[in-house]
């Protein structure tokens, strides 16, 4: 007989882990200005359980993010919010005070905090500062001043303003 391999997920303390984890990110994010108009329900349970189904199925726990969602494409899912790097900043200080209250050993948060600050560099999507860009309902946000007009299209934007003292064609 062979003893199947623990998983990371079960050697952290499994479910009421990663609730705890999402439970004080979520509390972070809801007092966040950046990142809490990001999530289209008012509400962040939704989120919240999202997030924890994700964290305990790429960890070796319940399948259940698969079964509900499908593959999760996390880029594609986040491509339509302005994830710049303060977001992304914010995002991991958030999570950084979440795994923090966890207390796991070394070995185990060095791990989880590797992939998580991974993950939220990869989730970068624009470089624009905050305010700027695409928000969360699909609208332009407000845009800096002597920007292009809302609803510009990027593709339309020159990368390099002309002087202003040079006419453009």
């Amino acid at each position: 007989m062979t003893d199947s391999p623990v998983s990371f997920y079960d050697e952290v303390g499994g479910h009421e882990t990663f609730v705890k984890l999402v439970d004080a990110f979520y509390r972070g994010v809801a007092t966040d200005e950046v990142l809490k108009p990001m999530y289209p329900e008012e509400d962040l349970g939704p989120a919240a359980h999202r997030l924890l189904m994700f964290l305990e199925q790429y960890w070796g726990g319940p399948a259940t993010y698969g079964e509900e969602r499908g593959h999760p494409r996390l880029r594609m899912r986040h491509a339509p919010y302005h994830v710049n790097p303060d977001a992304r900043d914010r995002w991991l200080s958030h999570m950084r005070a979440a795994v923090d209250g966890l207390q796991l050993s070394p070995l185990h948060e060095a791990t989880l905090w590797d992939y998580l600050q991974r993950a939220a560099h990869a989730m970068v999507n624009t470089f624009e500062p905050t305010g700027i860009g695409p928000s969360s309902d699909g609208r332009d946000a407000t845009v800096a001043p002597n920007g292009p007009a809302p609803g510009t299209p990027r593709t339309s934007i020159p990368l390099i303003a002309p002087p202003p003292d040079v006419a453009s064609p």
